[in-house]
């Protein structure tokens, strides 16, 4: 122990020594830790062109580099390039690039940060902000990277994060997360494992579940929430017997798909679910066109497998304003290990087994038409 303090003490009293030999004009500050330094008690007053602190440094303004074994504390403006192990920490602007361990705070600032847990900044930042963690900023014209969550004001850039981003207010361009977007107006788009809330979209909307927002054309998500969109509850009978109850929901243009039903001609394999994704690709009130792209499973939660995925093109008129009809053919691709399954149909366009000869693969063309109220 006594080894160590005595080789800081040694380690100071040569920085110190060093410093003192450099002319004031060059404005460098050498040092252990505040106020062992060669600035010293006035060190929260000077302007640096070189900071070099073995521990930390505190300083007024830094012009050029700074380096620092734990943290850099600037009490007003950075136009440096700022490197710490664990933070650094800009009272006012910080323009140049951080680079810290663990975290970077700032008022605002033009350039990018990086941090091994979390970028925050409370005003604007023009440019890039990237934490393994957490990224936060007022009005943000870049990009931020996080591999938790950004959050800011206003957007104009992307926003990339592995669970979730947030804009306050609007965003341009897109929003990326693992799990959740949410913003006010987005002129872009939003991508996300599981859900985007929004409230107007100009762009499109993909969600691995749910999109919700008050305007969006293009939503593309199993359930979709739009105040001004379409929501439909319908019942369907195809070519192999099985009826669906299902729920339709999207835009004016894309719409998602999930439902449930029962197989009527099967003993085993007789429960059935679907979810998939269509378009209203034309419309002449009181006619118009859809086409869905479709997966979906018979069970009987016991051994067996059986697996379809259909693309139907499905004309539809509305009776009433509420109340539509629809129906036209489909194009199918099944798979399945059970007898049930392989007697599906009577004759197939092309069937096959797979090279293992455990599946049963067939292609075949189908029907299906049904109603459904909107709401």
């Amino acid at each position: 122990m006594r080894t160590t303090i005595t080789f800081f003490l040694l380690l100071t009293g040569l920085i110190i020594n060093a410093a003192a030999q450099v002319q004031r004009p060059e404005k460098i500050h050498l040092g252990l830790v505040y106020p062992l330094s060669s600035n010293g008690r006035n060190a929260p007053l000077d302007t640096n062109n070189l900071s070099i602190q073995l521990i930390a440094g505190v300083s007024a303004s830094e012009q050029g580099l700074a380096f620092a074994g734990l943290s850099n504390v600037v009490r007003r403006d950075s136009r440096a390039m700022l490197f710490a192990g664990f933070s650094n920490h800009v009272f006012e602007k910080a323009e140049g690039a951080q680079f810290a361990g663990f975290m970077n705070t700032y008022r605002s600032g033009r350039g990018a940060a990086f941090s091994g847990f979390a970028n925050i900044a409370t005003q604007e930042v023009i440019g890039g902000q990237f934490a393994g963690f957490l990224n936060t900023s007022g009005n943000l014209k870049g990009a931020q990277f996080a591999g938790f969550a950004n959050v800011a004001d206003s957007v104009k850039g992307a926003q990339f994060a592995g669970f979730a981003n947030v804009a306050r207010n609007n965003i341009t361009e897109s929003q990326f997360a693992g799990f959740i977007n949410v913003a006010q107006d987005v002129d872009g788009a939003q991508l996300a494992g599981f859900i985007n809330v929004a409230r107007k979209v100009k762009g499109a909307q993909l969600a691995g579940f749910i999109n919700i927002a008050d305007s969006s054309d293009c939503p593309l998500g199993i359930i979709n929430i739009i105040k001004n969109g379409e929501k439909g509850i319908g019942t369907t009978f195809d070519d192999s017997q099985t009826g669906m109850l299902s729920f339709r929901s999207g835009g004016k243009v894309l719409y998602g798909i999930i439902g449930a039903g029962y197989n009527f001609r099967n003993v085993d394999e007789v429960y059935a679910f679907e979810a998939g994704f269509g378009a209203h690709l034309l419309r002449f009130n009181p006619f118009r066109l859809n086409i869905e792209a479709v997966a979906s499973t018979l069970e009987s939660f016991k051994e067996g497998e059986f697996f379809k995925s259909s693309i139907r093109v499905m004309p539809a008129v509305k009776i009433t304003p509420w109340l539509e009809i629809f129906g036209g053919p489909s194009f199918n691709y099944i798979s399945t290990n059970t007898i049930e399954g392989i007697t599906h149909k009577d004759k197939y366009q092309r069937e096959w087994s797979n090279k293992w000869g455990n599946d049963f693969q067939a292609i075949y063309f189908g029907y299906q038409g049904g109603l459904q109220i909107l709401f």
